[in-house]
């Protein structure tokens, strides 16, 4: 049985509790879709990486909020993938819409794992599906974590 979660934080915006993020990734996984079976990367990143991410391997001009990329074998039942995610962009749309970056944050992490699970959000019908069960998950974790806990506060400079 293969269980691993890799979560790199590469960004200086924000310093980010990554044990909770596992944590939280871990129930997201484990209890709440039921796959025993994973190999997944979650790393965490700034707009100047993700824009040369998405122009690199997605012809997509400047950066985006979540990538999602599908290593899953069909032959085999491991959940497989990484995910890369720009901080930047969810504090973003946190303003946008009215939320908080470490809410987005979250969304981004059950959004791409939604993805390594088979779903899809390009055609509309589909698209509704995905973010009914998206907003079901964040709920779900809502519940059990307190996501506002994702922010550690700054380093205080030495005196």
């Amino acid at each position: 049985m293969i269980s691993s979660l890799i979560i790199k934080n590469h960004q200086r915006r924000q310093r980010i509790d990554s044990r909770l993020l596992r944590r939280m990734t871990l129930t997201l996984v484990e209890n709440l879709l039921n796959r025993n079976e994973f190999d997944l990367a979650i790393h965490i990143v700034n707009a100047r990486r993700m824009t040369v991410i998405n122009e690199t391997f997605l012809q997509h001009e400047g950066s985006t909020d979540v990538i999602t990329f599908d290593y899953n074998d069909p032959n085999v039942p491991t959940l497989s993938g990484e995910l890369f995610i720009c901080l930047d962009d969810a504090v973003l749309q946190a303003a946008r819409f009215k939320t908080t970056w470490q809410s987005e944050l979250t969304r981004y992490v059950v959004h791409g794992i939604l993805h390594l699970c088979g779903h899809d959000d390009h055609d509309p019908a589909k698209r509704r599906t995905m973010k009914r069960q998206e907003g079901q998950l964040l709920k779900k974790l809502d519940s059990r974590f307190s996501v506002s806990n994702l922010a550690l506060p700054p380093i205080r400079p030495l005196r």
